[in-house]
C-alpha cells in the first residue's frame, strides 16, 4: 500500500467569507490573535506558537473551506507526495512549487475525495519572536472538524493514502484521526453534506480557556456549548461563533499518543456523560448541532 510519508502537523486552516473585515476584526480583537499580513482580498493571523499563521480568511460570495494546510518534512517529501499522490488517481489542484502565500514555502494542493483542497507545505517562514496578548493567547491550531457525507471513505483516503492513524470512534458518527502523537488533527462527522464542522484553538491552561471565555463575554457574544471536557481525546472545551457562522473552540489538555504499540482505538458511546465528563455543558444544543452542521460546501477547486 502506497503512504505519504512526511506529514507532520496541521499548520493552518483558511476560510472563505463575505463578512471579511467584521470577521478579521472578530479574530483580531476579540479571539485573541494577531494579524500577520493583509490584503484586500486575504488576511493571515498567527497564534503564540511560531507557526507563521494558523488561520487566513478569503473574500468570497459564500461560507466554505478555502483549504487545510498540513507540515511536511521537506522538499523532498512534498515531491514523493505528488507522486504517490498521483499513482492513486488523487486530482492534484497545484503541482509542487514555490508559494506564492503568505509564510511562502514549497509545497502542492490536491483535492480529496470530496473536494477539499488540502495543502501539503514545507520550508514555511515561522516565528521566531514571542507575541503575546495580556489575557488570551492561542497558541496553534489544535485540530479541525469537517462534515461528511461518507464517513467510511474519509477513513479510508486519509487513513490508506495520507498516512493518518484512527484514534478513536465515537460510535460511527464521529472519528479522529492524528497524524502525530496528538489524539487527533483532525475529526470527521457524518452529516448529510460536506462543510467545516468547527475549528479548534489551543490555548495554554484552563485557566487561560476561562480568561478566554470571559474576552468573549465582554464582547457581547456567548458560547454556544461548553465549558466542559470530552472523552475521546479528554480535551477541554468551549466553543463559539464568529460572525460569519463557523463555529469555532478553545481548547487545552488533548490526549498525546506517546506509545503507539499500547494506543487500541475504541469506540465511544455517545451519551451525556461522555460528550461532557464534568456534565455541566451537557450535550449541545439543537441549535449548535445546526451551526456546526454549517452550510452545504461542495468545494471550489
Amino acid at each position: 500500500m502506497l503512504h505519504v510519508i512526511g506529514i507532520t502537523h496541521l499548520r493552518h486552516i483558511a476560510l472563505r467569507t463575505p463578512v471579511l473585515k467584521e470577521q478579521a476584526d472578530f479574530y483580531e480583537q476579540v479571539w485573541g490573535l494577531d494579524k500577520v499580513d493583509e490584503t484586500e482580498d486575504a488576511v493571515c493571523f498567527r497564534g503564540a506558537g511560531p507557526e507563521h499563521h494558523i488561520l487566513s480568511l478569503h473574500r468570497d460570495d459564500s461560507v466554505g473551506l478555502h483549504h487545510l494546510s498540513f507540515g511536511m518534512v521537506d522538499k523532498q517529501a512534498v515531491d514523493r507526495a505528488a507522486e504517490l499522490l498521483a499513482a492513486k488517481g488523487v486530482r492534484i489542484v497545484t503541482p509542487p512549487q514555490y508559494l506564492d502565500e503568505a509564510g511562502k514555502g514549497y509545497g502542492l494542493r490536491f483535492a480529496d475525495p470530496e473536494n477539499r483542497v488540502i495543502e501539503l507545505s514545507c520550508w514555511v517562514e515561522i516565528h521566531t519572536s514571542e507575541w503575546k496578548r495580556k489575557n488570551m493567547n492561542p497558541v496553534y491550531l489544535n485540530h479541525v472538524v469537517l462534515n461528511t457525507v461518507d464517513i467510511d471513505r474519509a477513513v479510508e483516503f486519509y487513513t490508506g493514502v495520507l498516512g493518518f492513524k484512527v484514534s478513536d470512534w465515537s460510535e460511527h458518527q464521529m472519528v479522529f484521526i492524528r497524524c502525530n502523537k496528538r489524539h487527533h488533527s483532525i475529526s470527521f462527522n457524518q452529516a448529510a453534506h460536506t462543510s467545516v464542522n468547527h475549528i479548534a484553538y489551543e490555548v495554554g491552561t484552563v485557566d487561560e480557556l476561562m480568561r478566554g471565555i470571559s474576552n468573549v463575554r465582554k464582547a457581547g457574544l456567548k458560547e454556544i456549548w461548553g465549558p466542559g471536557r470530552h472523552g475521546p481525546g479528554n480535551n477541554v472545551f468551549c466553543y463559539f461563533q464568529d460572525p460569519a457562522g463557523y463555529v469555532m473552540e478553545y481548547t487545552c489538555y488533548l490526549d498525546t499518543i506517546e506509545d503507539e504499540s499500547k494506543w487500541e482505538a475504541k469506540v465511544w458511546k455517545r451519551v451525556p456523560h461522555l460528550m461532557d465528563r464534568w456534565m455541566v455543558a451537557g450535550p449541545p444544543s439543537p441549535e449548535t448541532r445546526a451551526a456546526m452542521a454549517g452550510k452545504p460546501d461542495p468545494g471550489w477547486a
